[in-house]
């Protein structure tokens, strides 16, 4: 899953709002780095690391995505459905890029990420070679829930990303659906799932790898079931997949992708509508950086 970037102006307009929040509640504080550090000491955030990773291998796996491995203390709490930031040399760029964790090695301590270039940001890592180091944050959100239940697995574009931990995590049946715009943007084969997953199926809008169609065309036209479902993907496809789940009766655990700018709920920039009010502030919104990215889906408002 990639998590947007905002605009200049935006970015502008959340950094000094984050500012403001940091300094009205921790004055003594000079960045949010150093708040975070203190709420460390306090006992809070107690998995979360700031250090300076270490590239294990970097390749461009398709026209669009590379894969990152980073030697990062990082793996040793990090959970599917997770996600690091990673900070920029260029100072300029003065909020870091957080990118959907794909898999984690806990034994050799290495992470996987795969991104697109969406950016300067982005840009600069895709030129990272081993033995470089690279500034991160992580890992941060709540991760994905393990479940013990026949599970349907189901990704669209980048969304399929954390599944691929997601799928070695969990326990008992899986059934696993990613869906692409085309074979050119698809970034796991089919076959690749096999060791993971009791099922595999891939769609995509043109046809041009696996069926044509998107992913609830295929598990209707499969009649494929469950009893746990987990997704991540674009919006609309979130929708679809939760109205799927409710007709059913089926819990869904979904992913958002939102516009994040500091990663650590400070600034309130990835906010997601939510039936429940947030105990701090009495809205029914919730931060997808902190309380998510994974929400139950009938829990969100998706309209």
């Amino acid at each position: 899953m990639h998590f947007p970037c905002l605009s200049f102006y935006q970015i502008l307009a959340v950094f000094l709002r984050h500012i403001f929040v940091s300094y009205k509640k921790y004055p003594q504080y000079s960045s949010y780095l150093e708040i975070l550090n203190n709420s460390k000491r306090k006992g809070e955030n107690m998995s979360i690391c700031s250090e300076k990773a270490i590239i294990y291998h970097q390749e461009k796996i398709n026209e669009y995505y590379y894969s990152l491995w980073l030697i990062t203390q990082v793996a040793s709490t990090a959970r599917a459905g997770q996600f690091i930031s990673l900070y920029s040399k260029d100072k300029s760029r003065l909020l870091p890029r957080p990118l959907s964790i794909c898999e984690i090695d806990r034994e050799k301590q290495l992470i996987c990420l795969i991104y697109r270039i969406n950016g300067e940001g982005t840009k600069e890592f895709s030129h990272l070679q081993a033995n470089d180091e690279i500034d991160i944050l992580g890992p941060l959100g709540n991760g994905f829930p393990l479940q013990d239940k026949p599970a349907l697995l189901i990704g669209g574009g980048a969304g399929i990303i954390p599944l691929w931990e997601l799928a070695k995590s969990l326990p008992g049946e899986k059934i696993l659906v990613q869906g692409y715009r085309s074979l050119a943007e698809s970034i796991f084969p089919k076959e690749a799932w096999n060791p993971f997953v009791n099922e595999s199926y891939v769609c995509t809008e043109d046809g041009s790898l696996g069926e044509k169609g998107n992913v609830l065309d295929v598990i209707r036209n499969k009649s494929l079931t469950a009893q746990v479902i987990y997704s991540c993907g674009p919006r609309p496809m979130l929708k679809a997949v939760k109205d799927y789940a409710e007709s059913l009766s089926i819990p869904a655990w979904i992913s958002l992708e939102e516009h994040m700018a500091c990663g650590i709920g400070a600034c309130l920039a990835c906010v997601c509508k939510t039936k429940h009010k947030d105990k701090h502030s009495e809205v029914h919104y919730q931060r997808v950086c902190k309380e998510g990215p994974v929400f139950l889906a009938e829990e969100v408002d998706l309209s």
